[in-house]
């Protein structure tokens, strides 16, 4: 039961970076307005290179999640979720420190969430 909703829990931070994917390479300068308010609306056209090349990290993170859903070894699918989720947590708690603390309960919680299921399911 843990390791199900361990697994629940990876496939919906995959699906979030999979959304920071799109509002930052694919609509930077429409929909990311209303997510990012405070960012000053005179920057979004200057700095759309710079937010698709941070939404393709998002996007290689969502594709390192989703790829350990589908590997059939059980331990390494552990191994690979931990990685991935400890790579989302790492991000979450440095653009919280740095950037909005909103960050850490959008990105790096549900990964600590994620970590901590699968830890207590490696662990009984």
């Amino acid at each position: 039961m843990i390791l199900l909703i361990a697994k629940i829990i990876i496939g919906i931070v995959a699906l979030l970076h999979l959304y920071f994917l799109w509002l930052e390479m694919f609509a930077w300068t429409t929909k990311a307005k209303k997510v990012f308010r405070s960012f000053p609306e005179e920057l979004f056209e200057p700095t759309k290179t710079l937010a698709a090349n941070q939404g393709l990290y998002n996007g290689f993170l969502a594709a390192g999640l989703i790829w350990s859903l589908l590997i059939k070894d059980g331990a390494w699918q552990v191994y690979v979720a931990l990685f991935f989720l400890g790579c989302v947590a790492v991000a979450g708690i440095y653009g919280a420190a740095t950037a909005s603390k909103k960050i850490f309960t959008v990105q790096a919680l549900p990964a600590l969430v994620g970590i901590a299921l699968l830890l207590v399911h490696l662990f009984l």
